[in-house]
């Protein structure tokens, strides 16, 4: 029979043999760095986690720091992680910090969630690796080891099979080496009982996981079935002066959220909605433009196929000059502001692109003009 303690024994003995143990936010341990890299980890790989945590750690090395950044200094470290509102709410949640608790970071459960982006599985992970509280985690992969090894069937995204699974994983937490043994169950899940083909031939729990023993380890542990997501369109406009692309500040709301961006149309691009969206929300009139190469991105709910459009400008129109929600910026200059990752690409290439033809038109013409370019036989 698996106890409580035979599951806390097999899972810390396996965890010193295979698991991991410096990671970058197992080192100087502190409620601040433990905390910065549990949000990251939030619906995220451990492998692209490291380099953005280590970038935002030497950013911002502690609480203050992060708490007095600009917002947009925040999000631009963390473009391209994606789902930004993370971001928004560690910002927050810095400043709620420093404000509501003088600076010192709560270490309640309550007190805890009382700040943006922090549930119950987040607390527990805070509390257990950074001040070693005995509390109870259930991220993805806990879910996952515990769904496996005790068979459970009903599908993990219903809130009563939550709730079982909230009731074991409590109940297997102990009060000793609870740092070691919140590492060791996200580690099981994350490196050995993985999604897909599980090492279930290493596993400490071979003999005693329902999943393994029944041939079940593909279809546990279970969801509700998924609708197909959709595809959406939008069109991107790209205003060029020189080598300044216009962008402005999205609503804090929806994606992107707080993040600098390019004009957006909702919908493919026509001669006549280009030059009628232009008009009306800019007073600009378009007599010329370039669709450029369409590229499809992907969200968690949705696909969105973007169709950029070239747009050059000679001079700035009025309702295009600068103001604190709308910049004109150089994709070289690479300022502290906050940009998703897919505009990110789409002006570099563009730069990168529009470079190379510029580059390709001056060596034409100086070989039109130099002797030595006349072909001899």
């Amino acid at each position: 029979m698996l106890t409580p303690r035979l599951f806390q024994k097999k899972l810390l003995t396996w965890f010193d043999q295979h698991g991991r143990k410096h990671l970058p936010w197992q080192k100087n341990k502190t409620p601040y760095r433990v905390w910065v890299s549990e949000i990251m980890l939030q619906q995220t790989q451990v492998t692209t986690v490291i380099p953005y945590y280590e970038k935002f750690m030497r950013e911002f090395p502690d609480l203050n720091s992060i708490a007095k950044a600009p917002q947009d200094k925040v999000l631009h470290l963390w473009a391209g992680l994606g789902y930004y509102s993370r971001a928004r709410h560690l910002h927050r949640a810095a400043q709620m910090i420093v404000d509501d608790y003088q600076g010192q970071f709560p270490d309640t459960l309550e007190g805890l969630k009382t700040l943006p982006g922090i549930g119950s599985s987040t607390a527990g992970a805070i509390l257990s690796i950074a001040y070693q509280e005995r509390a109870p985690i259930l991220d993805g992969n806990v879910k996952r080891v515990l769904s496996r090894i005790y068979g459970i069937t009903t599908p993990v995204n219903e809130k009563s099979t939550e709730a079982v699974l909230w009731e074991i994983a409590t109940r297997n937490t102990p009060h000793q080496r609870v740092a070691d043994y919140t590492q060791a169950i996200m580690d099981l899940g994350a490196t050995f009982c993985t999604r897909r083909k599980p090492q279930c031939h290493t596993c400490p729990f071979t003999t005693h996981c329902f999943a393994h023993l029944n041939q079940l380890t593909e279809s546990l542990p279970a969801k509700k079935a998924t609708k197909k997501i959709p595809t959406k369109v939008a069109t991107f406009l790209i205003f060029k002066n020189n080598q300044q692309i216009f962008l402005q500040k999205r609503p804090t709301s929806g994606i992107w959220g707080g993040l600098f961006s390019l004009p957006e149309l909702p919908e493919e691009p026509t001669s006549k909605n280009i030059r009628d969206f232009c008009k009306t929300q800019f007073n600009v009139s378009i007599k010329t433009f370039s669709a450029l190469k369409m590229f499809k991105h992907t969200f968690t709910h949705y696909h969105l196929l973007l169709h950029p459009v070239l747009i050059e400008l000679k001079k700035i129109p009025p309702k295009l000059l600068e103001t604190t929600t709308q910049v004109w910026y150089n994709p070289l200059h690479h300022l502290s502001m906050g940009l998703p990752k897919p505009i990110q690409t789409l002006l570099l290439e563009h730069h990168d692109t529009s470079h190379s033809l510029s580059e390709i038109k001056k060596r034409s013409r100086r070989l039109r003009k130099s002797p030595s370019s006349r072909t001899t036989r």
